[in-house]
């Protein structure tokens, strides 16, 4: 682990070279360059091309800087495993960035120490929480939430009517509460659809492994769809890919239509298998990012504590394009959207996992 008191810009090259490209040399190179807003953003060890959570987040940076030129700079680092994730986000701290971004809930204990140890740093976490010790939020961090069981309710809808078994599955990486939303929100939805209806509940693991296993994705996937599920939600990173290969594997009736269909999860997964993906439960983490970045992009104070994003944001929803628009009627896109319309205006309540009161 890092140290606080190493300070040398050496060290820190030589640790996560992939930050700063092909040198740390500080002369005349931007990130030294102060009249600019510099961004950092550490992944989780899923990388940016998981076509998933990373993915999303990668977008939105994207998207900043492609607004902002010459006024953002990005830098980013994929650690490729847990213990890289310190040395990556202290590197940035040590070079005076002015905002780092950290993807996903497990990075929010280092988050702590180094919004500890450099207190003058903005930091904004993905699905973490950063309290305390008298339980209230850093003045330093931004703590991005979504309100995933909202838009998974709307997936569950629309997985229960197309399901003619009257069996469906929910994939879940790792095994945890903020997981746990994503599958009671699908449940939900299905429920209000078909009382009848039975959901397959499976988790990849209980480790940071759990996301990075599409192996173990596909074994669980077809291990439900042999139990008679034949729509399938995953929420898993980038293990949930199994559950793609899976599904294409039953391929499709003489009319084309597919035998079984997946629903993709945080970005827009519709393109990754087409004619097999029912829709996707979209995470606008591109959203949330770009935001916190254009806040700071336009000299605007720093929101820190919690920014919430829901269906009333466009934070959480579900994808509909060219690649499922033929297989997703327009009546049940109707009822999804009065679902979501009441929601949003409070006459149904989407039972929240995280909450003690909803459990």
């Amino acid at each position: 682990m890092l140290q606080k008191s190493v300070t040398s810009i050496a060290l820190i090259c030589s640790l996560v070279m992939t930050v700063f490209v092909s040198s740390c040399d500080t002369k005349g190179d931007a990130i030294e360059d102060k009249s600019k807003i510099r961004v950092g953003i550490v992944f989780d060890p899923g990388g940016k091309d998981d076509n998933s959570f990373n993915a999303a987040a990668w977008e939105g940076v994207k998207r900043a800087a492609n607004d902002f030129p010459g006024k953002v700079v990005l830098r980013d680092v994929e650690p490729g495993n847990a213990p890289s994730i310190e040395p990556a986000m202290r590197a940035f701290a040590e070079r005076g960035f002015d905002l780092i971004i950290a993807v996903g809930f497990a990075q929010g204990p280092i988050m702590k120490r180094v919004a500890t140890d450099y207190p003058n740093i903005h930091f904004a976490i993905i699905d973490g929480v950063i309290l305390d010790d008298k339980g209230n939020p850093y003045p330093n961090v931004a703590s991005l939430i979504f309100k995933e069981h909202e838009g998974s309710y709307l997936v569950g809808m629309m997985a229960a009517n197309k399901s003619k078994t009257g069996v469906i599955g929910f994939l879940g990486g790792m095994d945890i509460d903020l997981i746990h939303r994503f599958a009671e929100g699908y449940e939900q939805g299905a429920l209000s659809v078909n009382p009848n209806i039975k959901v397959i509940e499976n988790y990849v693991g209980v480790t940071d492994a759990a996301w990075n296993n599409p192996g173990k994705g596909k074994e669980l996937t077809l291990a439900q769809i042999q139990k008679g599920a034949d729509v399938i939600f995953t929420a898993a990173g980038k293990s949930g890919l199994g559950a793609f290969d899976a599904v294409e594997s039953y391929g499709k009736q003489q009319d084309g239509v597919a035998r079984k269909y997946v629903i993709g999860v945080d970005s827009n997964q519709n393109w990754i298998k087409p004619g097999y993906v029912l829709t996707s439960m979209v995470k606008r983490v591109d959203n949330a990012v770009y935001q916190v970045i254009k806040e700071r992009a336009e000299g605007k104070p720093f929101q820190s504590g919690f920014q919430v994003f829901g269906l009333d944001k466009d934070g959480v929803g579900y994808s509909l394009d060219s690649y499922n628009k033929d297989f997703v009627q327009p009546d049940l896109v109707q009822q999804i959207e009065d679902a979501k319309k009441k929601i949003i205006g409070g006459q149904i309540k989407v039972k929240d996992a995280m909450n003690p009161n909803d459990k």
